[in-house]
């Protein structure tokens, strides 16, 4: 599953679902590397 996340304060870096992580942060791939990050929710109306 594809999901975005938020690196920093302006990065957004998208890619398959890896783990999820205490606190409420996640784990995407992108090629051979992982990053962590909150996740990004829908965009609101």
């Amino acid at each position: 599953m594809l999901k975005t996340i938020m690196q920093g304060s302006c990065v957004m870096v998208q890619g398959i679902f890896v783990r999820g992580l205490p606190g409420g942060k996640i784990v995407v791939r992108v090629g051979q590397t992982e990053y962590a990050g909150a996740p990004v929710g829908p965009k609101a109306a």
